[in-house]
């Protein structure tokens, strides 16, 4: 599944994604999940749960969905 997140500033953490895609509940729990799961940002895998998102990037969840970083007030559609 391609689900867009909106960016409300800059950037937004890995961890802070992870939680807005209801992936994980809390925050507390990003370290635990990206421990225990591949995460890939850009096509890289990724651990840290600090890493900054900026629109354009992409993020991949095995088994959960691809999620792509768009600005708030951005319009376009995913095909």
């Amino acid at each position: 599944m391609k689900t867009k997140i909106y960016l409300k500033s800059e950037y937004m953490t890995l961890g802070q994604m992870l939680k807005e895609a209801t992936i994980i509940s809390s925050g507390g729990q990003a370290k635990w999940f990206l421990a225990e799961n591949t995460v890939f940002v850009d096509g890289e895998p990724e651990n840290r749960r600090g890493r900054k998102l900026y629109a354009g990037m992409m993020i991949e969840v095995p088994g959960e969905g691809t999620f792509f970083m768009e600005q708030q007030g951005q319009i376009d559609e995913i095909k």
